[in-house]
């Protein structure tokens, strides 16, 4: 049994599980920002006082704990709107098409950066770190993960990657969901309704780290022959 670099003279092979599930971050992270910029927006052209802000305002919060924190380095909410839509845009666009091309991780982390900055969001900047980290071995021999990665182990994970993404997405995706609209089937009461999100933010996570090492897993076995 031999094993292929992922690099050679004309370049570097691209690891296709990794880059799949980065990019799947960036776009739900990127939709997530998304919304963050149209209810700052829709507060208007009023001043934020502070750099902490509630991207949802009173007027349209749909339950107690759905003011979705923010950190802002413009002083209006207008604007800060208009900025974080356009640069969740950007990073979408450049997760799904782009996050594979020289400096990929690096630009993909510059906007992340600045979507923090323009109000994009306080929650996801946990999870975009670890998809920053994980796409800088989208070009990278995998060689550490496959010393500690027993063979036997490989070849089970490999075949679950998609699952576990499939799974981690939606339980974020849900997530989301919660923290705007505050909806949780049979479920009324606002701070059993934040458990919940809180819950399924962290098994979303966990999931989402399984995934990862899954989607190691499988880029490994391709480049076994």
């Amino acid at each position: 049994m031999t094993y292929v670099n992922t690099c050679n003279s004309s370049g570097c092979k691209i690891n296709h599980a990794t880059r799949v599930i980065v990019a799947t971050v960036g776009v739900i992270f990127g939709i997530g920002g998304m919304v963050h910029g149209f209810f700052e927006a829709l507060q208007g052209y009023t001043p934020t006082n502070g750099l902490i802000i509630h991207a949802i305002g009173e007027i349209n919060r749909m339950w107690a704990y759905g003011n979705e924190p923010a950190f802002t380095i413009i002083p209006n909410f207008l604007i800060t709107g208009i900025a974080a839509m356009i640069v969740s845009l950007a990073v979408i666009i450049w997760s799904a098409g782009f996050l594979h091309k020289k400096n990929g991780s690096l630009i993909f982390l510059l906007l992340f950066i600045l979507l923090f900055l323009v109000g994009g969001g306080i929650g996801q900047v946990l999870f975009f770190t670890i998809g920053w980290a994980f796409s800088t071995r989208i070009h990278k021999p995998l060689t550490w993960w496959r010393k500690v990665l027993p063979a036997g182990m490989r070849r089970f994970l490999a075949k679950l990657w998609i699952f576990f993404l499939i799974f981690s997405s939606l339980l974020i995706l849900y997530t989301l969901q919660i923290a705007v609209y505050g909806f949780v089937p049979g479920i009324s009461n606002p701070d059993t309704i934040s458990l919940v999100m809180v819950t399924t933010l962290g098994a979303g996570f966990i999931f989402l780290i399984i995934a990862f090492i899954s989607g190691i897993a499988h880029d490994i076995e391709k480049e076994v022959h």
